[in-house]
């Protein structure tokens, strides 16, 4: 039986941190085991905003870097930056004939981010779900791995799929969605999800020292003051993080139990946690510094992945073509 296609894409925001680790990357991983993945940066999207365009070429190279050393393998996976395979621009043109403008203007995320760049409200955003729908539909993905905030995003992609084919015949793929399990991920503050534009996050690439000063700054129980104080571990973001960082299962117990009846500190417990944390990273570190070594090998990368890409994209394009009519 043939494995079934995932895709996702992510915009190139450089160096990853644990919640994008935790979030997408490791399942990233873990699905290469099961199906034909195509993994995408969709640096196009980034352009929506138009700010630091500069950085997008660099944000590539670190994030798929990241990637790599996290262990997605691009023997197992197509990995590949979305404007090197111009056929999306083609299918975006054609379903946003078929899309109406009312969908659009509906979206939440459209009315996000309207107030987030009001100055900015360009045809690129409003069109964004239909690219988006069009990077799914261009590699006739099967699957698409989200999480529960996600699923409009996908249901919307589906709906589009659906008035194309219900027009012109079962040409594309309705894709359906393989939820992930993930908690949300928050960040150094314990109130915001983790995020590089907050600055509340710790990046995959830290280095030992580094974590520690990081972690040295999370808030946790925000009611236990001093260490005589008993804590509450179900409410304090380290200890959430450290149930994923720590090898020692066992160990996370006696924490517990030690925060409920004030046996352990914060700051002792930050410093344990810190500790696990960058031996946890160890491996990636070590492998990103190895590939870090032949920076052209990762755009070798990129240019076989979207060889391999167009191959599919210019089968599907062929396809949509004749099926609207186009010579």
């Amino acid at each position: 039986m043939s494995k079934g296609r995932v895709f996702s894409g992510a915009r190139p925001t450089g160096r990853q941190h644990i919640g994008n680790y935790l979030g997408a990357i490791r399942n990233y991983v873990a699905l290469q085991a099961d199906y034909d993945c195509v993994y995408c940066v969709v640096d196009l999207h980034a352009l929506t905003t138009l700010r630091d365009t500069e950085l997008i070429r660099s944000n590539t190279y670190e994030m798929v870097l990241d990637w790599l050393a996290a262990g997605m393998d691009p023997e197992k996976s197509i990995i590949f930056a979305q404007s090197h395979v111009p056929q999306v621009t083609m299918l975006h043109t054609i379903l946003s004939m078929v899309t109406p403008l009312g969908w659009l203007m509906r979206l939440p995320t459209f009315k996000e981010k309207v107030r987030q760049q009001p100055d900015n409200v360009n045809y690129g955003l409003l069109g964004y779900p239909v690219l988006m729908a069009s990077d799914i539909a261009l590699y006739k993905a099967d699957t698409v791995p989200v999480g529960e905030d996600q699923l409009p995003h996908l249901e919307f992609s589906r709906e589009v799929v659906r008035r194309f084919n219900a027009q012109f015949g079962p040409v594309l793929v309705e894709p359906q969605a393989k939820l992930t399990t993930t908690p949300r991920i928050m960040g150094l503050d314990g109130v915001n999800k983790m995020s590089k534009s907050l600055n509340n996050h710790i990046e995959l690439a830290a280095s030992a020292e580094e974590i520690q000063k990081r972690v040295m700054t999370m808030v946790t129980d925000p009611a236990r003051r001093y260490k005589t104080d008993v804590g509450n571990p179900d409410i304090c973001n380290v200890q959430a993080l450290h149930k994923i960082f720590c090898s020692s299962e066992e160990r996370i117990q006696e924490i517990d139990h030690e925060c409920r009846h004030a046996g352990i500190g914060c700051v002792a417990h930050k410093r344990e946690f810190a500790r696990d944390l960058a031996n946890a990273l160890a491996p990636f570190r070590e492998k990103r510094a190895e590939l870090e070594k032949d920076p052209d090998h990762i755009w070798d990368i990129l240019a076989d992945g979207a060889k391999r890409a167009t191959v599919i994209a210019e089968q599907t394009i062929n396809e949509v073509k004749a099926a609207v009519g186009l010579p």
